[in-house]
C-alpha cells in the first residue's frame, strides 16, 4: 500500500533514461516530498528491487495509452511530469514518433490540467522552436507551446542537450558523441556541461524545480511558464 500524503505524483516515461532517473530520485527521498509516486506505462520498470517494492510506488503498466488519461484524472496529482518521447527509429516513422512526442504527450497534459494539477514538468530539447528547421526540433516547440496554453499554475519546461547515460538502443554514431561527452567531462565538467548534461541530472533538476513550484518555492517567485535551459539544468541538478 502506498505511503499517505497530500502530494501525488505522476510520471510517464518513466522507462526512459531520463525517466528511470526521475523515478530513482523521487522514490529514493526520504522522507518524500511528493508521495506516492504513480508512474505510468506501456512495460515493466526498469528499477532496483527496492525501488519496485517502494511503498511510495503505484505502478500502472497498460500497453493501452488510451486508458492513461483516466489513470491521471484517479490519481489526482498535485505534480505532473513528462519524460515521455521516443525515436524515429524506434517508432518505426517520423509520424509515428509524433504520435507519441506530441499527440500522446499533449493529450495527457490535458488529462492533467482537467483533473487539477497546478504543476506540470516537461523533458523538451535544446533548440526547440515552432520555426525551426529540423523537424524533430520543431515538433518539440510545437509541444512546448501548446502546453503552455493550457495554463497550468507552472509549467517547468527542461530544454537539455544531448542526454549522456547508458541507452539499450542507442546508435553508432550517437554511442560515440555520448561517450566523446563522457570522455569531455572527465577531463573538465565545464567541457560536456554546456552541450551534454547527464540523465541523472536532468531528473535531478526536474524533480527539483517540479517540487519547489508544488511547496511555493520557486526559486524566482513567480508563476506561469519557467525555462530551465542547458545551465540552469546543471546548477539545479547538480546541487539537488
Amino acid at each position: 500500500m502506498a505511503a499517505s500524503t497530500s502530494n501525488p505524483v505522476v510520471v510517464v516515461g518513466g522507462t526512459g533514461l531520463v525517466g528511470r532517473n526521475i523515478l530513482t530520485h523521487l522514490l529514493s527521498q526520504s522522507p518524500p516530498a511528493v508521495a506516492p509516486v504513480h508512474a505510468i506505462s506501456r512495460r515493466a520498470l526498469a528499477l532496483p528491487q527496492h525501488l519496485l517494492t517502494s511503498s511510495n510506488l503505484i505502478a500502472h503498466i497498460n500497453s493501452d495509452s488510451s486508458t492513461w488519461a483516466s489513470l491521471i484524472s484517479s490519481a489526482t496529482p498535485k505534480l505532473f511530469i513528462s519524460a515521455l518521447g521516443t525515436t524515429k527509429g524506434q517508432a518505426g516513422s517520423f509520424a509515428a514518433q509524433r504520435a507519441i512526442d506530441y499527440d500522446l504527450n499533449l493529450s495527457l497534459a490535458q488529462a492533467a490540467k482537467s483533473a487539477g494539477v497546478e504543476t506540470y514538468v516537461l523533458i523538451s530539447v535544446n533548440g526547440a522552436k515552432t520555426n525551426a528547421l529540423v523537424p524533430y526540433s520543431k515538433m518539440k516547440g510545437e509541444l512546448e507551446e501548446a502546453v503552455q496554453a493550457l495554463g497550468f499554475k507552472h509549467t517547468v519546461i527542461l530544454r537539455p542537450g544531448l542526454i549522456v547515460g547508458e541507452r539499450e538502443d542507442t546508435r553508432m554514431a550517437e554511442a560515440v558523441v555520448r561517450k566523446f561527452a563522457i570522455w569531455a567531462g572527465a577531463v573538465s565538467s565545464a567541457a560536456k556541461d554546456f552541450w551534454a548534461q547527464d540523465a541523472d541530472v536532468i531528473a535531478r533538476a526536474a524533480v527539483r524545480s517540479g517540487i519547489e513550484c508544488v511547496e511555493g518555492k520557486r526559486e524566482d517567485g513567480k508563476e506561469g511558464v519557467w525555462f530551465l535551459e542547458q545551465a540552469d539544468i546543471v546548477r539545479m541538478g547538480k546541487t539537488a
